[in-house]
């Protein structure tokens, strides 16, 4: 009976584990007679210090106790017989929370807004980052709120922010574990500056106010999981405040409870609840005042679950 190695279906795609996490994987064949198996990683032996491998007539068990990072990449099995053999790769990632973002400044700070920058975080944690999470807190209260999640982009701009008060504010990195451990803190504050004068909207000439709607951060192209809800954000500005339109492959998403769209300090969020494969597509967000429209688009894949 030739050799024949019976690959499990969860591990024909990357295997992800944490750092500290077990790695106890057992891999079946067949053949007759008992075949020769061995293992190799990147043409070279194991390291038998990490690395327990334990052969049995039928199968073969690969055994870490405690992965690290270094754990990570392709390893070769081969069962051969007499000359005859099959071969089969294990793809293994070991993973662990990014660090915090870098560099993270407060560029710019004007009527009731403020804009952040920052820099990717200098260790991804050994996996891609998902998208950041942004936090302000006012000196009054000193309690921290998050104005944005999985924010793709390395800047955003925070709106709606209250006069008088002073703002700090603080960035986490996000992978497939979750948050970083700490966040990157803005060097300055913002003080959003009182009026002397009681606001009037009347007396403020028009054409200092209006504006046309402007993203200020567009819709990123999204991957999600079948049955597992998902956000997309963008945002916007404008005088009057934009009426805003959501259209999935350009027909516009009326009321289904499966869409849940809100708009909250200039942040348009779309929540699509329990995708499906038919909810892929091109997901477009309009937004629309009596000085024009603008409009932005992403696109929406959902695959099926692992």
């Amino acid at each position: 009976e030739l050799p024949k190695i019976r690959m499990p279906r969860h591990l024909r795609e990357t295997y992800i584990r944490r750092v500290g996490d077990a790695v106890n994987i057992m891999i079946p064949f067949q053949g007759k007679p008992q075949p020769e198996v061995s293992w190799t990683k990147g043409g070279q032996p194991l390291d038998t210090n990490r690395i327990n491998i334990r052969n049995t007539a039928r199968d073969t068990i690969f055994y870490i106790r405690q992965a690290q990072r270094g754990d990570s990449g392709k390893y070769e099995l081969t069962v051969q017989i007499n000359g005859a053999e099959d071969k089969a790769t294990l793809d293994i990632q070991v993973v662990e929370p990014p660090g915090p973002p870098q560099n993270l400044k407060l560029v710019d700070v004007w009527g009731f807004n403020v804009a952040l920058e920052w820099t990717p975080p200098a260790d991804n944690g050994n996996s891609e980052i998902k998208g950041y999470r942004v936090q302000k807190s006012d000196k009054k209260s000193g309690k921290w709120f998050t104005v944005l999640e999985r924010c793709t982009r390395t800047s955003c701009t925070i709106s709606d922010l209250i006069i008088g008060n002073t703002y700090s504010f603080r960035v986490f990195s996000e992978n497939i574990c979750g948050l970083s451990d700490s966040a990157a803190v803005a060097s300055g504050v913002a003080y959003i500056e009182k009026t002397k004068t009681t606001y009037q909207p009347e007396k403020i000439p028009q054409r200092d106010m209006m504006e046309p709607p402007k993203f200020t951060q567009p819709l990123t192209d999204r991957t999600t999981t079948r049955g597992y809800s998902t956000h997309l954000f963008c945002s916007v500005r404008g005088f009057p405040q934009p009426k805003i339109i959501w259209l999935k492959n350009q027909m516009e998403i009326r009321e289904d409870p499966k869409y849940i769209a809100l708009i909250d300090q200039g942040v348009c969020s779309l929540e699509i609840r329990k995708p499906g494969p038919f909810d892929g597509g091109v997901y477009t967000c309009k937004a629309v005042n009596p000085l024009g429209e603008a409009s932005v688009d992403c696109r929406l894949d959902v695959k099926g679950e692992i």
